[in-house]
Order: C-alpha cells, then sequence, then structure tokens
C-alpha cells in the first residue's frame, strides 16, 4: 500500500508540474529552435561547422507582448505562415500599420493596412518575407524573440535596432 501511495504522490506532482509548465509555454514564455539563415546574421550565425556538424540557436519568445499586440519597428518575432498555418517564420518587423514600404522589385509603394505589419529577414537576399507574401496579420504572429538561449557561446539579448545599421524612419519601414 504504502509503493502505491508514493506512486500517486508522485504521479500528482508530475501532472501539476506539467499543467504549470504548460500555462508558461502557452501564455508566457517558451524556447523555440530557429531554423534556416534568412535572419543571419541576427540568428544562426555559426549554423554549419567545418565537421558538417548543425547548431542551431534556441530562442527565448516572450508573449505578453501578444495581450495588446503592440510590438515595434525592429523587433524580430515568430508568426505563423499565412499560406499554411503549421509552419512558423522568425522575421525582423520593418513597418507596422500605417506605415508606407517601398517596393525593391517595383517603383511601387505599399500601405500597411490596419492590424498588419511588414516583417523581412535580416538576410535579404534568402528570405521568404512580406516582400514575397504580402503584410502579416498581427493575430498570426505568436511572441517576440528576446534573447538567444543556446548555444552557450551566444547567449545574450536580441537587438531591436535597425538592421544592417539602416536606421528606421517614423513613417516606413527605411
Amino acid at each position: 500500500m504504502a509503493n502505491r501511495s508514493f506512486l500517486w504522490d508522485l504521479a500528482k506532482k508530475y501532472f501539476t508540474a506539467g499543467i504549470i509548465g504548460l500555462t508558461v509555454s502557452d501564455r508566457y514564455v517558451s524556447v523555440t529552435a530557429v531554423r534556416g539563415s534568412s535572419m543571419y546574421p541576427t540568428l544562426n550565425p555559426h549554423r554549419k561547422y567545418s565537421d558538417g556538424f548543425v547548431i542551431d540557436d534556441y530562442v527565448l519568445v516572450e508573449k505578453l507582448c501578444l495581450e495588446k499586440y503592440k510590438f515595434s519597428r525592429g523587433d524580430v518575432v515568430v508568426f505563423r505562415s499565412p499560406g499554411n498555418f503549421k509552419e512558423k517564420h522568425i522575421k525582423r518587423i520593418t513597418a507596422l500599420s500605417g506605415d508606407w514600404v517601398d517596393l525593391s522589385f517595383s517603383s511601387d509603394a505599399v500601405r500597411i493596412p490596419e492590424g498588419h505589419c511588414w516583417v523581412e529577414g535580416d538576410n535579404v537576399s534568402c528570405s521568404m518575407d512580406s516582400r514575397l507574401i504580402g503584410p502579416i496579420p498581427l493575430g498570426l504572429i505568436c511572441g517576440r524573440i528576446t534573447h538567444v538561449v543556446w548555444p552557450p557561446q551566444r547567449i545574450g539579448r536580441i537587438s531591436r535596432g535597425p538592421r544592417n545599421g539602416i536606421e528606421w524612419s517614423e513613417q516606413g519601414a527605411f
């Protein structure tokens, strides 16, 4: 009988810890792996090593920003793909609702609609971002990336500043 009581107490403790962990992960903060090189050099700068071993950055995703959709230009965010809800992408917000964005591939400009943002990868040459899929609804954003937590030599805060030294303007992306 003592064994069954011990196992029941242990199961209750693990179940409680699991529920608390799930709640924290769902509402406040989680950790996710960064795949690909679209955010190079901010994320995954040492993706491939000489021996072929791949190390991805793991990042802290803060979710409190989702309560009122408080985002700023320069924030690095995780969002669900508009075309495939199962896919998640990581990009930097370069423009917010009401901003105008000059399209580099044409002479047109796009105004970002209410409730949307414009996202781009730091590695523009290999990033599938708003230049291809258009403005992203804020409702698809899963959280804001604040820190790299793995590998140990890369632990630190993610810069919210301008990418590649380009200053953010008040009325548009660049």
